[in-house]
């Protein structure tokens, strides 16, 4: 395809913001009058979910203990829900189960899912949920268990499947996308940008959308935003000098088993299942100590590729955030995939919660898997726009499940400002409108 010279909208990134906010702004476009999705032209320097949606274990939730990110969520499970069949969306709930020193929090959680309608089951006490749990998987065995919040909503999708789905449902609004083309920068006129420069030369714009994952920092580079932000604390101090960027490992992986063995008691496909655990963790090898702190990790059958797919908390990567190289992505990276010790522990995990997993670690895959994600200051999303006309969607790694943040966007980009992304705009750290936190191993809980 021969590049224009000019487009009215150039989105930078074909995952899952990028085609989401493609689909959905050529159909805000033609709904307002203002042009169609000839307009639109998605750029991607590899191909489409070659960055961190293509390898997304896929999970959907509204398990979240801020307040904002949970009725984001809401938002976009309802978009997952308005074509299951194009986004390749099963939804089979998702579980949250929690010691003693989550309780406060996912009753919380619990408290606010119901304030704004989306339905979930509440379990508390060890032995009901014990007794809760054993009723879905009757070899269920988690000790010191205190709490299960069951989402009836909410689930996980094929992530290849619903990004081809999503670019199928923009092109056929007339949405460009143009592949193995890589951007090198951004030129300049005045305080806005003017173009996108790329391999092949530069693309003239009225506005570009950035929707990077990972590579959010290098971007931010090339717009010469600051590398350092400043903070209000809860004290009222400003606290000077935070990287804007730190990153993190993440941790995922796939045991070899007959997706099926995870079916429900009664048969049917099982919801997510999330566990988080203050409980000491022993291998299922040797029976030694792993950890006596905190874990957690998640799980579901993939019915796609076969096995028991989820992953655990992620780690910081210590190098400078500078110094660490994004590409090669994934499993391609030399430097950021799992290895032995996520195996062990992770199989270990599965089998303290659940008895048909015991001495199953040698059908864990070992093959590349993981990656990296770009996660801001306070590990939660930024959607603001910079430079005059370039909109940022910096999800700090929530991203996949967040596919409706494009439906948002757009809306925004055609002057409809969106409440449900006012909390996630830049100006909150330095206004000290940080989000709570919860006592979730996870950084993004």
């Amino acid at each position: 395809m021969a590049l224009p010279n000019h487009v009215p909208y150039l989105i930078i990134g074909a995952g899952i913001h990028g085609l989401s906010t493609a689909y959905h702004l050529a159909l805000e476009l033609k709904r307002t009058g203002r042009g169609s999705g000839k307009d639109i032209l998605v750029v991607d320097k590899t191909s489409i979910g070659a960055g961190a949606s293509g390898i997304a274990c896929g999970v959907v939730r509204n398990n979240y203990f801020q307040p904002a990110m949970r009725e984001l969520m809401a938002h976009s499970v309802g978009v997952w829900e308005s074509d299951p069949a194009k986004y390749a969306y099963h939804s089979v709930g998702y579980m949250q189960i929690s010691p003693e020193s989550m309780h406060a929090d996912v009753a919380t959680i619990a408290e606010q899912q119901k304030q704004i309608g989306y339905e979930s089951v509440f379990i508390e006490g060890e032995k009901d949920s014990a007794i809760y749990m054993k009723g879905i998987f009757d070899d269920w065995q988690a000790q010191g268990i205190t709490s299960v919040l069951h989402e009836k909503r909410g689930g996980y999708a094929n992530n290849t499947n619903s990004l081809y789905g999503l670019a199928d449902k923009a092109e056929a609004e007339g949405v460009r996308i143009v592949t193995g083309l890589k951007v090198t920068g951004f030129e300049r006129n005045g305080v806005g940008v003017s173009a996108v420069k790329t391999e092949r030369g530069d693309i003239r714009c009225d506005l570009a959308v950035v929707a990077v994952g990972p590579w959010a920092k290098t971007v931010w580079d090339m717009l010469e935003l600051p590398k350092t932000v400043e903070i209000k604390g809860k004290d009222g101090a400003m606290h000077a000098d935070i990287p804007m960027w730190v990153y993190w490992s993440l941790q995922e992986g796939t045991l070899g088993l007959d997706p099926s063995v995870q079916k429900t008691n009664a048969g049917e496909f099982p919801p997510v299942v999330h566990v988080d655990s203050d409980a000491p963790l022993y291998s299922d090898d040797d029976g030694s100590l792993i950890t006596d702190q905190m874990w957690g990790i998640y799980y579901k059958p993939d019915f796609n590729f076969g096995g028991i797919q989820g992953g655990a908390a992620p780690f910081k990567v210590q190098s400078p955030p500078d110094e660490v190289a994004v590409d090669p992505y994934g499993p391609d990276s030399p430097e950021f995939v799992v290895g032995a010790d996520f195996a062990h522990m992770w199989c270990s995990a599965l089998a303290h919660c659940q008895k048909r997993f015991e001495k199953q670690m040698d059908k864990y895959r070992n093959e590349p898997s993981g990656g990296i994600g770009a996660f801001t200051p306070d590990s939660f999303p930024v959607f603001d726009m910079f430079r005059d006309n370039v909109y940022l969607i910096a999800d700090s790694n929530h991203g996949y499940k967040m596919i409706g943040i494009g439906e948002l966007v757009a809306k925004e980009i055609c002057g409809s400002t969106s409440p449900l992304l006012e909390p996630f705009r830049f100006s909150r750290y330095a206004k000290g409108q940080l989000h709570p936190v919860s006592n979730s191993p996870f950084p993004w809980s």
